[in-house]
């Protein structure tokens, strides 16, 4: 695959209550898909793939997720950008109670590959 012909765009999708204050800029996200860890190896074979954004959840229950990906769509068609596939982060698929309905709401209506999970960069112990 060539850069710029059928390069990956990929969206991270993560939790409004983590991303800035547990995740730190979503530094581990960013850092798996720069190495092709985790659910990120399925790029392994694309150099040019990119992370075209990353967009909370909106808050629980996730009630505007898809008003979110509608708007990003909408800013980004301009500039001839869109997602061709989008993952959600650990901090929704391992820990928020409304995972499953925020997935469920992005898979109804992105059009385009979801998958559950980016890193796999989860302490046993903090103090490690």
């Amino acid at each position: 695959m060539t850069e710029g012909q059928n390069t990956s765009k990929i969206l991270i999708i993560g939790c409004k209550r983590a991303m800035d204050d547990v995740c730190i800029g979503c530094s581990r996200c960013l850092v798996a898909f720069n190495r092709r860890d985790g659910e990120f190896t399925r790029y392994a074979d694309q150099p040019g793939a990119q992370v075209l954004g990353l967009l909370n959840c909106g808050d629980c229950p996730g009630a505007t997720i898809v008003t979110r990906l509608a708007q990003l769509s909408l800013w980004n068609s301009k500039l001839g950008e869109k997602p061709t596939a989008v993952h959600v982060g650990p901090c929704i698929i391992d820990h928020c109670p409304y995972a499953q309905t925020i997935v469920g709401k992005i898979k109804a209506k992105a059009g385009i590959p979801v998958y559950e999970g980016t890193h796999t960069y989860k302490p046993d112990n903090i103090f490690a």
